[in-house]
């Protein structure tokens, strides 16, 4: 039996779009000689459509949908995923399903058991889970056709009434297909190679996994859909953060040298992280029908590695970085971020800020009177900033990047309305210290961010002399503090067993919880780590627990 794979990048709610591809892929499989060909989870409506899922009108065009797709399954099968309605009268009032098109129509439909309801995910908001598993027949196999985390046998955070795989085993299925949309994040990827090959080396049968590639707003699915042979071997793994199609015969797969061309081997974190962002910015712009980008681009390392990323996402001559100095931007920085634009071939404007803070000093002069220079002064800097850059977005139809790093998100080291403005948080997910060895791998072939950048001490410049680490523990520390604390929910006592001092701990804990409203008001951040700032972290604005 030839099995393809069309890993794809669908548009959530663009009907048109994502049927004609998955049509198109139908077709293609046939040409080329497969039976049958998988899509992933929802793929019919794009994943995930949250309340989209609560207008009648979307259900419904998922059905039309599933029907328009199911007439050119001739003399081909193929499985897609699309909610389903619930006929009964109690529970939710949908499935997450995927069905199997044989012969123009319907011939079976498979609900999901394992609902994901932790991080970014919320099905049990939606819909009900599946209370009975049958296998799908096709091509005269038996199938134990799963979605996404029926094949993940972790019991927290399911919601679940039993394992669907150990239903589906007891009827004798012959093979494992499982339909998926499995966002990126840098502990992801291996952990999903950890999930198949138990699954196979449980049930002893090959396994052939699908699931989405592209960005979703701040959801990135980086593909590396694969299939596993009933020894657990990895014989097709397909490529990352890009469309791709494999056909893969179960006949001869048992033979660890039966291997597609294209498997990935061994890809760096730091490459998937960059490849990830590249794609976020990519899929934002093109699926909300923008084209150009603005940025600030201050001398620093942040604004740098965003600019980088911005032109290998849209092209250089679809950004545009302006620089803003005022009297305590160093030269240096000015030299640094035109070197750097030079570099890149890339369109710069600059735009000082000098006359235009005068003028707002003079304005406050009656009301500030003589009050000593401080944060106020410098947040009036940071906003006429984002004055001028929206001003500019406004004028010629830019979308406005902000280039904030998670350290700094995190502790509130940023001013609202000024340098956290933007359409999209590129690096809002990127520790301080990743944003280092994303510019040095950047760097690894030949100098495209001047070193200078890099090196020297990360500043604002919004006051003379000025450090982050007069405000800030230095980031090495602060770091390992932060991901101890966001990602692995590690409170006071445990990160104080870990050896940190209890006054930094303390230091750092209460500026994270005390910045929160700032990060409510944050633009949407592109997602590589496991706990994102966003829909992935759901903390209350007004809370005061400290671990």
């Amino acid at each position: 039996m030839k099995i393809a794979l069309a890993q794809l990048n669908y548009h959530i709610g663009n009907f048109s779009s994502n049927v004609e591809k998955i049509k198109s892929n139908i077709l293609r499989a046939k040409m080329e000689g497969a039976d049958l060909v998988m899509f992933g989870e929802l793929s019919v409506c794009g994943y995930p459509p949250r309340d989209f899922l609560e207008f009648p009108d979307f259900i419904l065009r998922c059905e039309e949908a599933v029907k328009e797709i199911a007439s050119v399954c001739f003399g081909i099968s193929a499985i897609v995923g699309a909610p389903v309605k619930n006929p009964n009268v109690e529970g939710k009032d949908l499935f997450n399903a995927a069905f199997v098109l044989v012969d123009g129509k319907i011939k079976s439909v498979h609900h999901k058991g394992l609902l994901p309801n932790y991080d970014v995910f919320d099905e049990y908001r939606y819909f009900e889970p599946a209370k009975a598993f049958h296998i799908a027949e096709i091509c005269g196999k038996k199938i134990a056709l799963t979605i996404c985390e029926d094949l993940w046998d972790v019991e927290e955070n399911l919601m679940y009434t039993q394992w669907p795989m150990e239903e589906l085993i007891k009827q004798q299925p012959e093979l494992m297909l499982n339909i998926a949309a499995s966002p990126f994040s840098t502990e992801h990827v291996e952990m999903r190679r950890v999930v198949m090959k138990r699954n196979v080396e449980k049930y002893k049968m090959p396994l052939f996994y699908v699931q989405h590639v592209g960005a979703q707003t701040e959801i990135i699915f980086d593909g590396g859909s694969m299939v596993l042979n009933e020894k657990g071997d990895v014989v097709c793994e397909m490529k990352y953060f890009e469309e791709d199609f494999q056909i893969i015969d179960t006949e001869g797969i048992s033979n660890i040298e039966y291997r597609t061309p294209n498997i990935e081997v061994n890809k760096s974190e730091i490459l998937m992280i960059h490849d990830a962002l590249v794609l976020g910015i990519k899929d934002y712009f093109s699926k909300m029908g923008f084209t150009k980008a603005i940025l600030g681009l201050s001398g620093g390392i942040d604004s740098a590695l965003v600019l980088v990323l911005a032109i290998r996402a849209l092209g250089k001559e679809n950004v545009l970085s302006v620089l803003m100095p005022s009297e305590f931007s160093s030269q240096h920085s000015i030299d640094d971020s035109i070197a750097l634009c030079k570099n890149l071939e890339c369109g710069y404007e600059i735009v000082p800020i000098n006359d235009a803070y005068e003028e707002m000093l003079d304005t406050l002069s009656p009301v500030f009177k003589s009050a000593p220079f401080n944060v106020a002064e410098e947040n009036i800097q940071a906003r006429l900033r984002a004055v001028i850059l929206m001003g500019i977005a406004n004028k010629f139809g830019y979308v406005l990047l902000n280039t904030s790093n998670k350290s700094e998100a995190a502790v509130g080291y940023g001013t609202l309305y000024g340098d956290m403005c933007g359409g999209i948080s590129v690096i809002g997910d990127v520790y301080k210290t990743k944003v280092f060895e994303l510019c040095r791998f950047i760097n690894s072939e030949k100098e495209i961010i001047p070193n200078n950048i890099i090196s020297k001490a990360p500043s604002a410049e919004l006051r003379p002399n000025q450090k982050d680490s007069d405000s800030l523990p230095e980031y090495e520390i602060l770091d390992k503090v932060l991901f101890e604390y966001i990602e692995k929910r590690q409170g006071p006592k445990e990160l104080i067993e870990m050896g940190f001092e209890k006054t930094l701990i303390d230091r750092i804990l209460k500026m994270v919880n005390s910045n929160e409203w700032k990060r409510a008001q944050m633009a949407p951040v592109l997602r590589v780590s496991q706990k994102a700032f966003g829909s992935g972290r759901r903390m209350p604005i007004v809370g005061k627990y400290l671990g």
